[in-house]
């Protein structure tokens, strides 16, 4: 771990845009984009866990005005140099716990960025924050798979979720403790390199309890980023929680 920079230092940021997953899908940047700005008003919007600015910029680009947190200075510099990422301000902290100036209509938090506080306590902290920045009737959104514990045959703790010439990949769950972890071996020049990165799993009634010890409520909760049915069969979520007017 890059203790800098923690899991996300300059050995991932280099790398990170060029992922090949559906999350850098046009299709996917849009819908999540376009969702997002809906939800604004016209207001600003936070951002924890900012990144490199997969959802930020095209959101900026909406006119929705967008400030972000993020503990990675490696990433928020990728942010920086890519056209219009100058014009996002990026404030270096745990987004569970960092406070910026001003309030916001709308906080959010994408691809299941809340499951890297490993901790329910940070992940209670998360929400208390995000609604410390909300003005009144602003909303919080976060999407978040669904853990896997169905693909758990009686025994096994590990889910594989890649397997190809250049990189294996497997999903580790501990569901005593809900702490899990994605574990990589890269395949370089006939070389294999591993390394991890911890989250915490956590389930849809659990983060409306969470919202609720925040002041939040639940208002949404979709399947995805286009509004589809939230099932027992979704995989992931997207939730909107409101904060209270007056």
């Amino acid at each position: 771990m890059d203790d800098r920079d923690g899991y996300f230092g300059e050995r991932v940021a280099a790398v990170y845009d060029q992922e090949e997953g559906d999350m850098f899908a046009p299709g996917v940047v849009d819908a999540t984009a376009d969702f997002l700005a809906g939800l604004s008003g016209g207001g600003r919007a936070l951002e924890l866990g900012i990144g490199t600015g997969r959802i930020a910029l095209p959101l900026a680009r909406r006119g929705v005005p967008v400030h972000g947190i993020d503990l990675s200075r490696a990433m928020a510099a990728r942010l920086r140099a890519k056209p219009g990422g100058d014009a996002i301000g990026v404030t270096i902290g745990d987004f569970a716990t960092t406070r910026v100036e001003g309030t916001f209509s709308l906080a959010y938090l994408v691809f299941n960025t809340i499951m890297n506080l490993t901790t329910q306590a940070e992940q209670v902290a998360c929400f208390r924050n995000a609604a410390a920045h909300l003005a009144p009737g602003g909303r919080f959104v976060v999407e978040v798979m669904i853990p896997e514990l169905r693909k758990l045959p009686a025994g096994q703790n590990a889910v594989p979720f890649e397997v190809s010439r250049k990189r294996w990949a497997v999903d580790v769950y501990d569901v005593a403790t809900q702490a899990t972890s994605s574990n990589y071996i890269e395949f370089v020049d006939g070389r294999g390199e591993l390394s991890s990165i911890p989250f915490r799993y956590v389930w849809p009634s659990e983060l409306d309890l969470m919202a609720q010890l925040a002041g939040m409520t639940l208002s949404e909760r979709w399947d995805g980023w286009t509004r589809e049915p939230f099932t027992s069969e979704s995989t992931r979520h997207v939730s909107v929680w409101e904060k209270p007017v007056g």
